[in-house]
């Protein structure tokens, strides 16, 4: 859409003003889409890495394939507790803590196996959640970053050049019209010696 604008020197003024603020936030802007970025690409290799951790606990638990109908219902997931935190000005969730409950239950009577198959269930339902809140971060920033960038490109491509144009138009329209009042100035007085001798 192009600029409207009047052809007078408050509009000049305006403009620049207009101006000023986009070019002093241009560079803050690009700054901001460089770091989310590479935030964005530092998120999704550590995701790669505990996909990768995933794979090996689903593998390591499915050792335990044939003993899994022993397992009692002992383990609870009691709490996850999310954080948001600020990163390159964009709020993501963050786990700070995962506390699971177990049971009480007489740890005679079960098969000595059960502890390690606690612990390994612990460390899968971990990373889960650790590549669930990952794949969070990643989309949010990255929709963060995809934001910085059509707003650097309005400045830089659309806005930044209008302004400037909309200013060259009305500086130049106001010395054509300062050159034509001289201009008729100029015969005017021409006139009145003409005239007057």
């Amino acid at each position: 859409m192009a600029l409207k604008f009047h052809y007078n020197k408050t509009t000049i003024q305006l403009f620049k003003r207009q101006l000023a603020i986009r070019e002093k936030a241009l560079p803050i802007l690009k700054n901001k889409e460089t770091a989310l970025r590479v935030k964005v690409v530092e998120l999704s290799k550590t995701l790669e890495k505990i996909k990768r951790q995933q794979k090996e606990k689903e593998a390591q638990l499915e050792n335990y394939k044939g003993l899994w109908s022993e397992f009692p219902d002992i383990l609870k997931l009691k709490n996850i507790e999310i954080l948001k935190k600020k990163v390159v000005g964009v709020k993501i969730p963050e786990i700070n803590a995962i506390t699971f409950k177990i049971e009480d239950v007489s740890w005679w009577n079960l098969p000595a196996w059960i502890p390690g198959g606690i612990n390994l269930l612990k460390e899968a339902i971990q990373l889960r959640l650790k590549a669930d809140i990952l794949e969070q971060q990643v989309t949010i920033l990255d929709e963060a970053r995809k934001k910085t960038t059509q707003k650097v490109n309005l400045y830089e491509k659309v806005q930044i050049p209008e302004f400037d144009d909309a200013i060259m138009k009305i500086k130049r329209f106001l010395e054509d019209k300062e050159n034509i009042s001289k201009a008729a100035q100029k015969i005017v007085k021409n006139r009145k010696t003409k005239n007057a001798a």
